[in-house]
């Protein structure tokens, strides 16, 4: 099994540190930690990759984070993986020239998928993280929100999956929404299939982690990374035992 990696999430909107419920804007936690100050104190914990999410831009498009983006890279070791806003490849070549290590692409992959599929075809698959976030509808089908959750899609997690994996992708961001911020636990039955039905993809596990054990429930499942958010600000779980847990041997 290829290395298994914790990636702490920094979600900035309005220049704050914030958690959302569920994706909901209304619903916010705000922490009085500086993002850059955070970023500094997860990398001294041993964090290899950080998750950065502009949540101002995922709702209106116009990612506003590359000055913090530009600090980070300088003044820690950490690789990125960053989004929120992403519209056009223009933007993703912006993203990566103010140094982002992988780009998350989310509503766009949702919407315009020929567009991504092109855009795939002339970048590094290994740049991108596709976040193919999901809420189950009343007939039990996995569907996929657009515009920062806030908007019903009408595409299958399944379908789109599949049509990417054929394409090349290799990072999958799945956000199973209906956890996220709830501290409930990963979605471990959504994640066994996701590797079971797409053993080439690196699945990053995302919403709802608590403590060590979902950390290591998520590697034991077959994810190749967990996002670790609210757990962390709220000091229920620390990095570094996350870290070592993800790093234990199934």
């Amino acid at each position: 099994m290829s290395e298994f990696i914790v990636y702490p999430a920094i979600d900035v909107r309005d220049g704050a540190v914030v958690r959302l419920r569920q994706g909901d804007y209304a619903a916010e936690t705000r922490y009085p930690a500086d993002p850059l100050a955070l970023a500094k104190q997860y990398a001294a914990a041993g964090a290899k990759w950080l998750h950065l999410v502009d949540l101002d831009a995922a709702r209106a498009g116009g990612y506003t984070l590359a000055p913090l983006l530009g600090r980070i890279k300088r003044e820690t070791r950490l690789k990125v993986q960053t989004g929120g806003g992403v519209r056009s490849e223009a933007d993703v070549q912006a993203l990566l020239e103010a140094g982002a290590d992988r780009v998350v692409i989310g509503s766009l992959a949702v919407r315009e998928p020929a567009r991504v599929a092109g855009l795939m075809g002339r970048l590094d698959a290994g740049c991108i993280t596709l976040a193919l976030d999901t809420r189950r509808d009343a007939e039990g089908r996995w569907r996929l929100p657009v515009h920062g959750w806030t908007e019903a899609g009408g595409r299958e997690l399944d379908i789109l999956a599949a049509a990417y994996a054929d394409l090349g992708l290799r990072h999958l961001l799945c956000t199973d929404i209906a956890r996220d911020g709830m501290l409930s636990g990963p979605n471990l039955e959504l994640y066994r299939y996701l590797c079971g039905r797409f053993p080439q993809l690196a699945v990053q596990a995302s919403g709802g982690a608590r403590d060590v054990a979902d950390v290591a429930a998520a590697r034991e499942a077959g994810c190749g990374g967990i996002v670790l958010g609210k757990a962390l600000l709220d000091g229920q779980l620390g990095l570094a035992d996350a870290l070592a847990a993800g790093a234990r041997p199934c």
